[in-house]
């Protein structure tokens, strides 16, 4: 469909005419010689002469010729476009941040994979987030991976096909032997500063209390809700450990309630992965569409029209010159004998 950007310039149309009518004819002065022929001289040359001043008239060519390089000017000045079919592309409208516990008891071999054989507990939550992560297009993800301090292990990204790689390449105490849970939400609080998602969740993995953290998790939470973030908490492992290794339930629960998130326990794989399709259908995949209407710019059109049209009327004229001129003398010829 033919658009015009500027479809005001179409005012100037009657410009030419106002300034026809309204401003006095230009006057160019210059040295004149007195001959006898005058009046033939001014015949031949089209012009009609008057007391000092000589008038001259444009023939019908160069008056249709200025009109038209007028229209095409205005034309190129409103500046033309084709609008194209819209365009609709599809972008993340939430951020997800995986925190995953790598400390030392993350290795105790209490879960069964999918075939039934005992694993480690890291090794069931690698396998449930790759699944988690297979079902997250749509979404930005990124992952923190904590033990004595927190590591960015994946920067958001929308390639879910990386992160789930590098899950898989996660390995028991790469961060450390403790937890630092507090540390942990602090960074994803940092990497959460330059997102512009309007949605911004994470979801806290430990099978331990934090031990060493500079910010107790309580103080990080409540950051978080003034950022608008989200945070779930799911505890793997056994309840009853005591010592270092022992489940701080108590704390997961107040850091997922401060920002209104879910707090959730798994004992086996089953329940990790029944842990995992709850928050899917609960942090449902946000996607925003952006419509864009491509428009094919034009304005050249008329612009090469206009410089292709007064080239040839310049060379129409260039020709026809010398052959009035030739046809004006012969008739003057036959006209005196």
């Amino acid at each position: 469909m033919p658009i015009f950007a500027h479809p005001w310039f179409a005012l100037l149309l009657p410009l030419p005419m106002l300034v026809y009518w309204l401003l006095p004819p230009h006057e160019t002065r210059r040295p004149a010689v007195r001959v006898p022929f005058f009046a033939e001289l001014a015949r031949l040359t089209g012009a009609t002469p008057s007391e000092g001043a000589s008038v001259g008239r444009r023939g019908l060519w160069r008056t249709l010729t200025l009109i038209v390089c007028w229209l095409l000017a205005l034309l190129a000045l409103m500046r033309p476009q084709w609008v194209l079919p819209p365009i609709h592309h599809d972008r993340p409208a939430r951020d997800l941040l995986l925190l995953v516990d790598l400390s030392g008891s993350m290795e105790t071999e209490d879960f069964t994979d999918a075939s039934g054989r005992t694993v480690s507990r890291l090794a069931a939550v690698k396998q449930v987030l790759d699944d988690f992560l297979a079902r997250r297009d749509g979404d930005r993800a990124g992952v923190v991976v904590f033990g004595n301090a927190p590591f960015a292990l994946v920067p958001f990204t929308t390639d879910l096909t990386l992160a789930r790689r590098m899950l898989a390449e996660m390995q028991v105490g790469m961060a450390g032997p403790r937890t630092v849970l507090g540390d942990a939400i602090g960074l994803g609080i940092n990497l959460f500063d330059a997102s512009k998602a309007p949605a911004k969740t994470m979801i806290a993995l430990t099978d331990g209390n934090d031990t060493a953290s500079r910010v107790p998790p309580s103080e990080a939470a409540r950051i978080a809700k003034d950022r608008g973030i989200v945070i779930h908490t799911v505890a793997v492992g056994d309840p009853a450990a005591a010592g270092e290794e022992k489940l701080d339930e108590t704390a997961l629960r107040d850091v997922a309630a401060a920002t209104g998130g879910g707090y959730y326990r798994a004992l086996d794989r089953d329940e990790l992965t029944g842990i995992y399709s709850r928050l899917d259908a609960v942090e449902a995949r946000k996607v925003e569409t952006v419509s864009f209407q491509p428009r094919l710019e034009l304005y050249w059109l008329p612009l090469a029209a206009l410089a292709l049209f007064s080239m040839l009327a310049q060379a129409v004229r260039l020709v026809r010159w010398p052959r009035r001129r030739r046809a004006e003398a012969k008739a003057d010829m036959e006209a005196t004998s």
